[in-house]
């Protein structure tokens, strides 16, 4: 999970390792402090099943990158491009830290509010968008229309929450939910837009 208010979960891991890819088994430490609670290897693990092991040539953003796990691990399976967006100093100090010790060309760091710029961003570009945003800020519903908007197409949104997101609110949003599932207290979710008839 990505940063917040708080301080880092009691036994929260001080390194993430990337599980796949020309990466796999790399360490990446994680700062400490900011709240941030890094999405577990297992849901990452499912995650990446759930997307294809192979993600080369595709466009990505991880909107809250915090410990960077989840773009990373995207750069490691053969992403084009992968854009994170992190708001905290500390958190992107060692986001640059980690890029440049694996000489990262495809990764694009961002020092901002994820909320804000999202609305900024060119629709139509992303194939895969992470959203986990601060654990239990509810920020989630707010964000996946302009994060939608930003699919390109076959494009899914991965997100994560404190609460299982309703089929119902998913369709107002024009969304549909591919997968779910649930890791303790973690909600996560494999969207994609409904097809326009």
């Amino acid at each position: 999970m990505k940063s917040g208010a708080g301080n880092v979960a009691r036994g929260a891991p001080q390194q993430v390792r990337i599980i796949g890819g020309q990466w796999k088994r790399t360490p990446l430490p994680v700062p400490p402090g900011d709240g941030l609670r890094p999405t577990p290897d297992r849901v990452r693990e499912t995650l990446f099943n759930w997307l294809g092991q192979d993600l080369t040539g595709m466009q990505c953003l991880d909107a809250f990158a915090g410990s960077g796990a989840l773009g990373f691990e995207a750069a490691s399976r053969g992403a084009q491009r992968v854009l994170l967006v992190e708001s905290a100093a500390a958190a992107i100090r060692q986001l640059r830290a980690n890029q440049a010790k694996l000489d990262a060309n495809q990764i694009e760091i961002v020092q901002a509010d994820a909320r804000r710029l999202i609305t900024t961003l060119s629709p139509g570009v992303f194939d895969v968008i992470f959203l986990d945003p601060p654990f239990t800020s509810g920020w989630l519903n707010d964000l996946l229309a302009p994060a939608a908007r930003l699919l390109a197409p076959n494009g899914v949104i991965y997100a994560e929450s404190d609460v299982p997101l309703e089929d119902d609110a998913l369709a107002e949003l024009g969304l549909v939910c591919l997968r779910r599932a649930k890791a303790g207290a973690v909600h996560y979710h494999l969207l994609e837009s409904i097809p326009k008839t």
